[in-house]
């Protein structure tokens, strides 16, 4: 039976015995075949309609169903919640009761949310439930985007003096309490609005930096750089401290590198972040790194495989021993690619462990363990344990010294199949890189199944996309002439508000798959140099990291300049 802890409005309806367990199944496979609303599904497959199902939310959280309409949000109702805070928390006040706010939720079943609503602005809440959709609807209509951007409360923290005067006593090492500045409400908000508008821009990484005179915050989105509108170079110190309290680490060791993981609610989607904070010279920098469960999509399908790679991975992940190893630089998708294969064979029957430093992703069904040097729990040490808990497929986050490739090897030879990545920058290069960190030829040779190297490229902005003439220079660092081009189309992007102007929105894969076959193998036992692995992998077949990258510029997804830089 399906895991209901992701779905508690389903774990309602089961707990009344209002839904049978085949009911239970269908609509969990419609929601994740097709992403509508649950509440949607149990109305049009006739399970429940809309009405009772909210009676039922009412009951569970002890409160009341309330119908919204357009009269009873005056202004004030409206103002009591600023609108990127509603935006934020998917909230619309509905009355106002004495000094008490009456709210609605979007998803009503998150009331973790009224704690720290309550605690930004600085009211008391009460929760009412009502129809999501129409919640919905009314935040869309009373609070469009952009009323008040992060801009705007720049310019009110700037402006807020008490701030700035307990930054310069804590600076000045007056015994002052740090969390009590991190604990400000427009602190709070300043960094949840910071964290909201990454996600709206689909940024991957948020990055704040503590320069002499400034302090910066970045975002990458696609594998770019980003820049903010730079914040007051006193908020450092707060925001910093924000983060850290967010992440539960200890806010007082400033002298040391520290790590720690952040769940948190932005705009109805739960977004896991994972922190990481440097001692500089300046202050502490912080990178977050943003895992946006909503924006990912595990299945190999999505991955963008050409026919053939995705028919040979698929069929590899499927042999009951062996080693299948995806490379790249960091940051290139490995362990997208490697979690799309586990999804796919995470059966029932049977068993899978990972090994990763950190663990990015929880997925449904999988024993996850993370590598903590600290104590000595490193790659190879838990690898020899999984070996002793009976699994069938094993992966390990990286192949990155001779004792861990030496384990690994040794769990295939024992009749299961592993998982790995490694950084090479190309197919080939992933078998000699293993040479040289000591292992024995003739065990490559007899476990390797496949090297798949993968780079991330820009997609041209579809609003965007304009036709062009390549000039010859630039065909000939593709080592293409006019001839070999013909009649095929170049494209670029202009930039557009819908990329931020720059011509670009999004990624996709580009690939190079080495099957170890036979002939590879001799190469392999006689210790042959990358240069004639390669070269033999392109005369049995091999599309390399530029040829595929070729077929994106044709297709017209990708750009000359994007190919030239990865490959």
């Amino acid at each position: 039976m399906a895991d209901l802890s992701s779905y508690p409005l389903l774990a309602l309806i089961r707990e009344r015995s209002l839904i049978d367990d085949m009911q239970l199944e269908e609509i969990v496979a419609e929601h994740t075949r097709s992403g509508r609303p649950l509440s949607q599904i149990l109305v049009d497959y006739g399970v429940m309609d809309t009405d009772t199902q909210l009676q039922i939310m009412a009951e569970h959280l002890g409160t009341e169903v309330v119908t919204i309409s357009d009269g009873d949000l005056t202004p004030d109702v409206i103002e009591s919640i600023p609108a990127a805070t509603a935006r934020m928390y998917q909230c619309l006040p509905v009355e106002i009761d004495g000094g008490v706010v009456r709210v609605a939720l979007a998803d009503p079943l998150n009331p973790s949310v009224i704690d720290e609503l309550g605690f930004t602005i600085g009211k008391e809440i009460r929760l009412v439930v009502a129809d999501p959709a129409q919640v919905d609807k009314m935040i869309q209509r009373h609070y469009p985007a952009e009323t008040e951007g992060v801009s705007d409360l720049l310019k009110q923290l700037g402006a807020d003096e008490d701030i700035a005067k307990e930054v310069a006593e804590a600076s000045m090492g007056h015994s002052i309490d740090v969390s009590s500045l991190a604990g400000e409400a427009p602190i709070i908000k300043f960094v949840n609005l910071v964290l909201f508008q990454a996600v709206q821009d689909r940024a991957s990484d948020i990055h704040f930096e503590p320069f002499e005179d400034e302090f910066k915050i970045r975002y990458r989105v696609d594998g770019a750089l980003y820049e903010m509108s730079p914040p007051p170079k006193h908020l450092a110190i707060p925001v910093t401290s924000r983060i850290k309290v967010m992440a539960n680490l200890d806010i007082s060791e400033r002298r040391l590198p520290q790590d720690g993981r952040i769940s948190i609610n932005l705009g109805g989607r739960q977004v896991d972040l994972r922190v990481s904070t440097l001692p500089t010279q300046f202050g502490e920098s912080v990178v977050l790194r943003v895992l946006d469960r909503s924006a990912l999509q595990l299945e190999i399908e999505n991955l963008g495989f050409p026919k053939f790679i995705y028919d040979y991975v698929t069929e590899a992940i499927q042999q009951p021993n062996g080693i299948f190893v995806v490379t790249g630089p960091t940051g290139c998708g490995k362990t997208t690619t490697l979690y799309s294969c586990l999804r796919r064979v995470n059966n029932i029957d049977s068993k899978l462990l990972t090994v990763e430093d950190p663990v990015e992703f929880d997925i449904e069904g999988i024993m996850q363990v993370p590598v903590n040097e600290a104590v000595g729990m490193t790659f190879a040490k838990a690898l020899r344990s999984f070996l002793r808990q009976d699994p069938d497929i094993i992966m390990l986050g990286e192949m990155r010294d001779l004792e861990t490739s030496q384990v690994a090897i040794q769990a295939s030879l024992t009749g299961h199949l592993v998982l790995s990545t490694l950084h090479t920058n190309d197919a080939p290069g992933a078998v000699t890189r293993l040479v040289d960190m000591g292992v024995e030829p003739f065990l490559i040779s007899s476990t390797l199944l496949a090297v798949l190297a993968q780079r991330l490229v820009r997609t041209i902005c579809k609003r965007c996309r304009t036709p062009f003439e390549p000039t010859e220079s630039q065909l000939s660092l593709l080592n293409l002439s006019p001839h070999d081009v013909g009649e095929k189309v170049f494209y670029y992007g202009r930039g557009c508000k819908e990329c931020n102007d720059t011509g670009y929105r999004g990624r996709k894969g580009i690939f190079e798959l080495l099957p170890v076959s036979d002939a590879i193998r001799v190469l392999i036992n006689e210790r042959a140099p990358t240069v004639v692995v390669r070269q033999k992998a392109v005369e049995l077949g091999m599309v390399t990291l530029r040829e595929d990258g070729l077929r994106g510029i044709f297709d017209g997804e990708t750009t000359i300049e994007e190919v030239l830089k990865y490959t």
